[in-house]
């Protein structure tokens, strides 16, 4: 793990720890590396209680109950379906946060309306879900590597709203 990694899996650790929340992913994109990153903090055992790498459709529908009607209308790269694998793993694990993430890491897949980058990532709680469209503009690991980052950021805000 290389020192921006950690410094931030860490922090995002420790407030979960602190704040005494659990957590779950829903990973397409990024292939499970967003729940390693959190495994690789020790005591991460205390928050961390699984995760889903959802690469399918068929188990985006399947598992995570991410609607047939909403993949078929808005696609597997989508805020809606990121919305859905938030809240079903959630919902599935019974964790106090779900995190998703659902995107094209490249180098192709892309097209006009849904590019290489495009990766959507969403996190939900008791009262409500966020998502966030990013775009990113670097090799297939470099956008994994991205998106994790900015999950890792989105965790923590989702811990310092539901603390207020």
């Amino acid at each position: 793990m290389d020192n921006a990694y950690e410094s931030s899996a860490m922090e995002t650790g420790k407030e979960l720890y602190a704040a005494n929340l659990t957590i779950s992913c829903a990973e397409s994109c990024t292939g499970g590396l967003l729940t390693s990153t959190l495994t690789d903090v020790p005591g991460s055992s205390s928050y961390v209680i699984g995760s889903v790498v959802s690469y399918s459709n068929d188990v985006k529908m399947r598992v995570l109950h991410v609607s047939e009607e909403t993949l078929a209308a808005y696609g597997a790269v989508s805020e809606e379906t990121a919305r859905e694998m938030a809240e079903g793993v959630r919902r599935l694990m019974g964790t106090d946060i779900g995190i998703s993430i659902t995107g094209i890491a490249g180098p192709d897949g892309g097209s006009a309306e849904k590019p290489v980058g495009l990766v959507y990532i969403a996190a939900a709680n008791s009262v409500q879900t966020l998502v966030k469209k990013n775009i990113f503009f670097g090799t297939r690991i470099e956008n994994k590597c991205a998106a994790v980052e900015k999950a890792l950021a989105m965790i923590r805000d989702v811990i310092r709203s539901s603390s207020r």
